[in-house]
């Protein structure tokens, strides 16, 4: 397998030559490993099922296991869940960009090689800047899982990318170091009441403080 391209990127004021070469990758079925908040995540098309399958190929992740995606709008979410609770709302309002990621009930555009059979997509607003131009870039949603073999710890600069994940991208953007940490916290919000499935950078506590009974 040969090495991927690297790009240097700048985490604060990406190059938009760079993002649209990512995106361009991206889109024509490709992975991109690329910087969120904490840690390195491989970006694919989300409705592209062959470049979802290679997620899951690289990442050796069990098909049962859903992939999360982010958006660079939340007005996106109207075509992508069946439904948009006052508790979800109030969360992505206090909380987003990054920080959260909601599980909804997805909608039946969302494949089921992004759900797993479970019927719940996992959803965040991008926010680290390259996250987000490069989500915005591909005009579609863009799969945010982790940039590592599946039960293994992620990685929060490219130099910690285990061989066997890079060895099958297409191209990695590197931002340098990242804080690394906590990943972000995550919400079900598709009962009444809103359920931390995952605590994160955000506290079950102030999750349930802007709960809007």
């Amino acid at each position: 397998m040969s090495t991927p391209k690297i790009h240097k990127i700048d985490p604060v004021n990406p190059n938009p030559d760079t993002i649209q070469e990512a995106a361009e990758i991206i889109r024509k079925g490709g992975v991109v490993a690329f910087p969120t908040r904490c840690l390195y995540g491989l970006g694919a098309a989300a409705f592209n099922p062959k470049a979802v399958s290679r997620i899951f190929k690289i990442k050796q992740r069990p098909a049962q296991k859903p992939i999360l995606i982010l958006i660079d709008d939340p007005n996106r979410l109207r075509s992508l869940v069946t439904h948009i609770s006052a508790a979800a709302k109030a969360i992505s309002e206090r909380f987003w960009p990054g920080r959260v990621t909601l599980v909804f009930d997805a909608s039946a555009e969302v494949p089921d090689t992004l759900t797993a059979g479970t019927g719940k997509i996992g959803i965040r607003l991008a926010g680290h800047p390259v996250a987000a131009a490069l989500a915005r870039a591909t005009q579609g949603p863009l799969t945010g899982t982790s940039a590592n073999i599946s039960g293994c710890p992620g990685c929060h600069q490219i130099e910690g990318l285990q061989p066997a994940v890079t060895q099958q991208l297409d191209l990695i953007l590197d931002a340098g170091p990242l804080r690394g940490g906590n990943g972000s916290t995550v919400v079900d919000v598709t009962g009444k009441i809103p359920r931390v499935l995952r605590e994160g950078a955000v506290s079950e506590k102030e999750i349930l403080a802007v709960w809007v009974r």
